[in-house]
């Protein structure tokens, strides 16, 4: 993965030059994460990973590759990179959105994530914050959830080797749950994600959100 130097202080990976494989993002993250602390000019400790799902494992998100006009795409789950601002402004890395990469997190906040209010229950959001560090460290996977009942590949799996750590080899499920007793990081609602990083209500985010 090569990178582009801004502003001379950090390397910002392109997003043609990222490792992406299609419906692994959780992998995608994780071999951002890994270039991040690779590079040692941007601190990893300012980049927290996020798990989007709920019980019902049906997330809409707004504005990506896969979706068509204005309408969602309902993920089980999806997992982008957040960088917390200190003296700009936070930005979200998606490699399955059409916003920009990096894009601002007001942005993604009001076109991808959009609001609740106008969704029903089983549609709701919650998302998993985890520091990037700690997703380094304790994420694997073994990638069985992408294999049919015959063996073969719902998806074509990345070039790279799965994802170990030495206490596990398949820990996927920790991170999606929505339980906060269970996995790393904390669960926020929605409401309570845009609050804390975005600053805004969650109103303000979209005021025009089709239901589903």
């Amino acid at each position: 993965m090569k990178g582009q130097l801004k502003e001379g202080v950090e390397v910002i990976p392109s997003r043609e030059n990222c490792v992406y494989t299609s419906c692994y993002c959780e992998e995608n993250v994780w071999k951002l994460c890994e270039f991040i602390q690779a590079q040692k000019m941007s601190p990893l400790d300012q980049f927290a990973v996020i798990f989007i799902s709920n019980d019902s494992r049906t997330v809409p998100l707004w504005r990506q590759k896969s979706g068509h006009d204005d309408r969602p795409v309902i993920w089980d789950y999806h997992v982008i990179l957040l960088k917390v601002g200190v003296k700009s402004d936070s930005v979200i890395y998606d490699l399955d959105s059409v916003l920009p990469f990096p894009c601002s997190l007001r942005l993604y906040a009001a076109q991808a994530l959009r609001s609740d209010r106008n969704l029903r229950p089983e549609y709701h959001r919650k998302l998993r914050v985890v520091p990037a560090n700690s997703f380094l460290l304790n994420f694997a996977s073994d990638r069985s959830h992408m294999r049919n009942s015959d063996g073969t590949w719902k998806m074509p799996p990345p070039s790279h080797t799965p994802i170990f750590t030495a206490e596990s080899k398949m820990n996927l499920d920790d991170f999606i749950s929505m339980n906060p007793a269970v996995g790393w990081g904390t669960v926020y609602t929605l409401d309570h994600f845009l609050l804390k990083f975005v600053e805004v209500a969650s109103t303000s985010a979209s005021s025009s959100t089709t239901a589903l």
